[in-house]
């Protein structure tokens, strides 16, 4: 967490789309949030690694709890939920969730969580797989799944972005 708290993840880019949303994620990563979990983060939680384990003998693609940095800046950070080295050599990243209501496009902010975490590893493709539960019971024996290509246009919106809030960070840091 000290090493996450030092940079920044998918989770914080995930929140930001805006010039208040910089000013929002600063104040958490300064002062901390009072959100330490519930019933749905919870259930994420013990459900992740059956669908890991799904992922990997359906894809190959490991599971990781891996914190890892940007060559390029050690301040942007992913922990991304898989991580396989395809045939041909190509990255695959794996990111998992659960939700208790049908998608009808991937919300924003996953997509914003997995091309972050496509620009720290130099992955291509990410499988982004979601799992739909009625009362914290699976609705389906297989969960869904959708392969997520890389977006240069909108990594390079999102980098400026990260960037913005480590400044915003540093500044109040001088204070």
């Amino acid at each position: 967490m000290r090493a996450r708290n030092q940079g920044i993840t998918a989770t914080d880019v995930a929140k930001l789309s805006t010039p208040k949303s910089i000013v929002n994620a600063a104040r958490d990563k300064m002062h901390g949030t009072s959100f330490a979990g519930n019933s749905y983060t919870d259930h994420g939680r013990a459900r992740e690694p059956v669908i890991a384990a799904w992922v990997l003998e359906n894809y190959g693609i490991e599971p990781s709890t891996n914190l890892f940095r940007s060559l390029g800046h050690p301040r942007h950070l992913a922990t991304p939920d898989g991580v396989g080295v395809v045939a041909g050599g190509d990255l695959h990243l794996c990111e998992i969730k659960t939700t208790s209501k049908p998608w009808r496009s991937i919300p924003r902010s996953y997509l914003r969580q997995v091309w972050w975490q496509q620009y720290v590893l130099g992955a291509d493709r990410t499988l982004l797989v979601w799992e739909e539960h009625l009362d914290f019971v699976p609705v389906a024996a297989v969960p869904q799944f959708r392969w997520i290509e890389r977006d240069e246009d909108q990594i390079a919106i999102l980098v400026g972005l990260a960037n913005a809030l480590i400044d915003n960070l540093d500044q109040q840091a001088r204070r």
